[in-house]
């Protein structure tokens, strides 16, 4: 016997669904339209701000170590140029490398503290920091300021790196746009986030990396922010692409053709490499945060730090160029210094103690130029010092091993130093990959950048970063309210407890009495048979006795409030506070669960907030 139903009533069933389907969605459909509508235009201005911020660099180092101090750093194959800005071919002036970034860190210092302090340091933990600590709200000004303290501050000589201005310019402009269209604060935080993610894709020509860094940065377990992701990816590809119309689509960088790994054994000399970079990531971030602390005891105008930082770093420079017989690569520790990876890269690897050199040397000028209060990135130069140290021992290690490539070193140490100093080993993995515009050398990455994540200590570069979801300020009422999602309100009754109450025909009198004496300021009012009729309320209450004439007329059931909704034992903690809020109230009765609607408790809301701190911090004190 057939007992399929009927096709009619398929066809019936299948209609009712659309219909409801379409009725329930279409306004998420709406949220969500206009959610990926602001990405996509937040990654349209980043790309347009990395284009803007890039030409202002390239103008800037070409007007002062060009033309003044006759510095002609090399740069990555497709390194964004503008064509019209050919070197000087000036001789170079070392002197000048203490001069020349002096002068742009008390321009940069002075036009950061004056119009926006915040756009000191490095711009992504400022946006991280906005993310969780601040709604994600960024004045518009900053990302202006940032912009031309970055370029002023770079362009002259300082280290950093371009990624953290060009963050701050997306996520400030994600945060504007939110603001303009009226969104939720947790869109808002997303649109920052996105904006973050894209400034990376663009100056990196890293759109899939992009997205993954804007979801992963935010924290230094291995959690994403899975809301993130499909806007961040949006406005990756967005920025990637406006940035591509401008200057080139190829990698960042040129490698070796031949680079691949083959030899499983090889593993064992990759875990060297993992262990070096977590000790460079950790007295990076300690030199970092050591430095920062120091400038900031300094007792001058915040406005000459950034001069005093910028000038130690050129000293540190001008040192080492001369300790090296005149080696220009060692000049790679001032302003971005890329140039010195792409010699490593292809076949003019630097020699092994110039690669140190630079990566020690790196990590100092870095911590004295943004930790004075410099404006720039923090990730460009983990990548020099990463991709100096992993060369550096490759070298070293091709002396006993002739199959070891140095080239191969450097990249993966790239990936592998920014993982123990940030602790995003996924985002950190594929950029590496996609600056260097191959996944050959895949397998080793993941093992370093595995390694290195598991076996670094808990400093992170990124101060502002959390340590989960959980300890977000930004996701605070979410697990405040799983938290209480698990909590009923019949934990707070106690069997054989008396009940404070009124009954309806109580004068004035007794029902000021008993709310002065009881430990509540409200009292449920119930009839003979103890079912609630309404409440009443001390404040109501004692207004209502300033009119002596009224007192012997009125009664509890002339003073209660007879709308309230009661709790019941089975009702969460979390239904609790929406109920409280609804009534207005601090205080509410609790009724049987039964049709009798009798009174078998009272909670107040202070109740419900210290219960919840006592299960937060693992307490089992009676309620």
């Amino acid at each position: 016997m057939d007992n399929s139903p009927p096709q009619n009533s398929r066809v019936v069933k299948l209609l009712r669904w659309l219909t409801t389907m379409l009725r329930l969605d279409r306004r998420g459909f709406r949220l969500q339209a206009q959610l990926l509508g602001a990405a996509l235009l937040v990654g349209v201005v980043a790309g347009l701000g990395a284009v803007l911020f890039s030409v202002a660099c390239d103008l800037a180092v070409h007007l002062t170590l060009d033309d003044l101090a006759g510095y002609h750093a090399d740069a990555p194959a497709h390194e964004a140029h503008l064509e019209r800005l050919a070197p000087s071919g000036r001789p170079l002036r070392p002197w000048m490398l203490l001069i020349v970034p002096t002068v742009g860190g008390l321009v940069s210092g002075w036009i950061v503290f004056r119009f926006a302090p915040e756009a000191e340091g490095h711009g992504t933990d400022a946006a991280i920091g906005a993310y969780h600590h601040n709604q994600g709200l960024i004045r518009p000004r900053v990302p202006v300021v940032k912009l031309l303290a970055s370029a002023i501050t770079l362009g002259t000589g300082g280290s950093g790196g371009r990624e953290g201005p060009i963050a701050q310019i997306g996520a400030g402009f994600g945060s504007y746009l939110a603001n303009l269209l009226r969104l939720r604060p947790a869109d808002r935080r997303i649109l920052m986030a996105a904006g973050m993610g894209a400034g990376v894709a663009a100056i990196f020509r890293a759109p899939l990396a992009g997205a993954l860094f804007a979801s992963e940065v935010l924290y230094r377990s291995p959690e994403f922010e899975s809301d993130v992701i499909i806007p961040a990816g949006l406005a990756s590809v967005a920025s990637y692409c406006t940035f591509g119309m401008f200057f080139q689509w190829k990698p960042l960088f040129d490698i070796q053709s031949n680079l691949a790994f083959e030899n499983p054994v090889q593993l064992l000399a990759y875990l060297l490499l993992a262990g070096l970079m977590v000790v460079l990531a950790a007295v990076y971030t300690r030199s970092f945060y050591g430095v920062t602390a120091l400038f900031r005891r300094l007792k001058i105008l915040p406005h000459l730090k950034p001069a005093i930082g910028a000038l130690a770093s050129g000293v540190i420079a001008v040192a080492l160029y001369y300790a090296f017989g005149g080696n220009e690569q060692v000049l790679s520790v001032l302003s971005f210094g890329y140039g010195i990876l792409q010699d490593g890269m292809t076949d003019n690897t630097p020699l092994a103690t110039v690669l140190l050199a630079v990566a020690l040397g790196k990590i100092l000028t870095t911590s004295l130029t943004i930790g004075s209060g410099g404006s720039g990135g923090v990730f460009g130069p983990s990548m020099v010092i990463g991709g100096c140290g992993g060369g550096a021992l490759g070298i070293w290690l091709q002396t006993i091993w002739p199959d070891i490539s140095p080239a191969s070193f450097m990249i993966v140490g790239m990936a592998g130093f920014f993982t123990a100093a940030a602790k995003t080993p996924f985002s950190t993995l594929i950029i590496v990959s996609e600056m260097t515009g191959g996944y050959s050398l895949l397998l080793p990455a993941l093992w370093v950048c595995a390694l290195a994540f598991m076996i670094s200590d808990q400093r992170s570069i990124y101060a502002s970063q959390v340590e989960g979801r959980s300890r977000s300020p930004a996701h605070q009422g979410r697990y405040v309210r799983e938290i209480l999602g698990s909590l009923r309100v019949g934990q707070f009754l106690k069997a054989g407890a008396e009940v404070p109450k009124l009954h309806a025909d109580d004068p004035l009198a007794t029902v000021i009495d008993r709310l002065g004496r009881a430990p509540y300021a409200v009292l449920p009012v119930v009839d003979d048979e103890d079912r609630l009729l309404g409440v009443a309320n001390l404040d109501e209450a004692f207004l209502v006795s300033q009119s002596p004439h009224l007192g012997p007329l009125l009664l509890a059931t002339d003073l209660m409030r007879s709308e309230v909704i009661p709790l019941h034992p089975e009702d969460s903690l979390d239904r609790a506070l929406e109920l409280f809020v609804e009534n207005d109230l601090s205080a509410l009765p609790v009724v049987s669960t039964n049709d009798t609607n009798r009174v078998v408790g009272i909670v107040r809301r202070a109740d419900i907030a210290s219960t919840y701190l006592r299960h937060v911090h693992g307490k089992r004190g009676a309620v």
